[in-house]
């Protein structure tokens, strides 16, 4: 059984808009009365899947991972089988000091070919885990080994890129956490990861490719986000479970401090739908985006942290403030009051905190975020590469399409570049309720402008960058990681409809050379 099954697409269809913005057409689908024939179903055909386990961290010389089926408990009521590394959703964290060689053996023993790709990390090209472009696909049974050097210090996660938009759905990922050599220290540090699910993901089959899973980053507006779901009919697949470290609810697992200590939240979103988080009763303060860190944070409370689709977010806080208090996404779909988690002081059992999701509160703009500070690049420098990004739907033969300059991959005309190229690229989002957050493999860049106007903040180094509709975006990158590298969008339902490029290093010549009789392949 998968949590998503593609099928007819379904054509014309608006955005189901914002996953913690308000939009109560989303609402619907009740739990409480779900189909127990269904859900019996589904449990007796998973019925000899292992429960999956509690998240472990592992580190070292050489860590063994393997990819295989278990049974997910996500709360009291649903229990879904799902796809892991090592038997847990999120996988095995992974975490490495500065510097570390990493060797990661990975076993397939899925019933289907799978990959790992090292979302955000700048690896050598050859190891980043995207078949029939860099690898073949691993097939059940086989392993592949996986080395890089440890470079670059920060948050990041690991996934499929096989099948990606199923196999990451079906909870397919895990973290990559890589210590600086000169870390501050904190004394908590906590993983969140963020993910999406279907309580019945077998009572439809239909293409959720068609539809758009992110948000409206200033998400309060409802324009363009209204859907009359009764056109979808009753066999409409819906994520109407959010959670946290794959538990929704009660069944999300505390997090406990002590007065005065600092605490850091690593936050990652690895679904499709945009997460607007709400940390209650502190102060904290946004120290990395995309694994990099910003210098001297401001403190900010009770502002949205809005996290687009691939993106990561490090935050800090000072536990001053005793009691129990929730961080929690807003918004008003079904699936909201699930994820949030309680942040619990150790002797203390003052428990006034409420949630209140539904509250309309400001979002960090984090395009003006801190002082301003000039970066590696400007708007006005000279660049070797100038490319043009336009972000559109439209109606293909078989349904519809996610294009980039008009086509879809791999008939998108990919970024030429030669080592130690400055590149800059626009990126404007012409489809008309369709958000892409944007992610370029095996780089960081640097956003220069949003909408025209400059950034204002500190300089912003991302590789994951969400573009609402209308929006237009300036990024610069120094092409210094030579291979054949995927830019897309990480809606992976929009990516394998087509939303891909490439940038491609013309000095560069790959040692893996793609089988054209492979059918295995399929690396979006």
């Amino acid at each position: 059984m998968k949590k998503l099954l593609l099928g007819t697409v379904l054509a014309g269809v608006v955005a189901i808009g914002a996953a913690c913005s308000n939009n109560s057409s989303m609402q619907g689908h009740d739990m409480s009365n779900m189909n127990m024939k269904e859900e019996n179903t589904a449990q007796d055909s998973s019925k000899k899947l292992p429960l999956a386990t509690n998240t472990e961290v592992l580190s070292g010389k050489e860590i063994n991972l393997t990819a295989k089926e278990a049974l997910l408990q996500i709360n009291d009521k649903v229990k879904l089988p799902v796809y892991t590394y090592n038997g847990s959703v999120p996988g095995a964290q992974i975490r490495v000091k500065q510097g570390d060689n990493v060797k990661i053996v990975l076993k397939n023993e899925l019933p289907e070919p799978t990959t790992i790709h090292w979302h955000g990390y700048p690896v050598p090209n050859n190891q980043d885990g995207v078949p029939g472009v860099t690898m073949d696909a691993i097939k059940p049974g086989e392993t592949f080994t996986y080395e890089f050097t440890a470079t670059v210090p920060g948050t990041y996660f690991y996934h499929s890129h096989q099948e990606s938009a199923e196999q990451v759905d079906k909870g397919l990922y895990g973290t990559l956490i890589v210590e600086p050599k000169n870390e501050e220290k904190v004394d908590r540090d906590y993983t969140l990861v963020l993910d999406e699910w279907m309580s019945n993901p077998d009572e439809g089959n239909m293409d959720m490719s068609g539809m758009d899973h992110s948000n409206m980053n200033n998400g309060n507006s409802s324009d363009n986000q209204q859907m009359d779901m009764s056109s979808m009919g009753h066999n409409m697949n819906m994520y109407d479970i959010f959670t946290i470290n794959g538990k929704s609810g009660a069944a999300v697992k505390p997090l406990k401090v002590k007065k005065g200590e600092k605490v850091r939240l690593r936050l990652i979103n690895a679904g499709y739908m945009s997460h607007k988080l709400h940390l209650h009763g502190h102060e904290f303060k946004i120290v990395a985006t995309d694994g990099q860190p910003l210098k001297d944070p401001q403190p900010i409370k009770d502002e949205l942290l809005s996290i687009a689709p691939g993106e990561r977010y490090d935050i800090e806080f000072i536990a001053n403030n005793p009691g129990e208090w929730l961080l929690e996404c807003h918004g008003d779909m079904e699936g909201t009051d699930g994820m949030k988690v309680k942040i619990q002081y150790e002797d203390q059992t003052n428990n006034t905190d409420k949630a209140n999701a539904k509250e309309n509160l400001p979002v960090v703009d984090m395009t003006t975020y801190r002082k301003y500070e000039v970066g590696q690049f400007t708007l006005d420098q000279k660049y070797d590469v100038e490319y043009t990004m336009d972000l559109g739907t439209a109606m293909g033969k078989d349904g519809m399409v996610f294009t980039i300059n008009g086509k879809t991959y791999p008939e998108t005309a990919p970024v030429n570049v030669k080592t130690g190229d400055l590149v800059k690229a626009k990126i404007v989002n012409n489809s008309p309720t369709d958000v892409h957050p944007m992610h370029l493999h095996g780089h960081f860049f640097q956003v220069l402008s949003k909408n025209g106007k400059p950034v204002t903040g500190s300089p912003l180094i991302k590789d994951s960058l969400n573009v609402n509709p209308g929006e237009e975006y300036v990024v610069a990158f120094k092409a210094d990681n030579p291979g054949n590298w995927m830019f897309h969008c990480h809606d992976l339902h929009h990516a394998s409809a087509g939303m891909v490029t490439e940038v491609k290093y013309t000095d560069y010549k790959s040692d893996y050379t793609p089988d054209p009789n492979d059918t295995t392949n399929k690396g979006e």
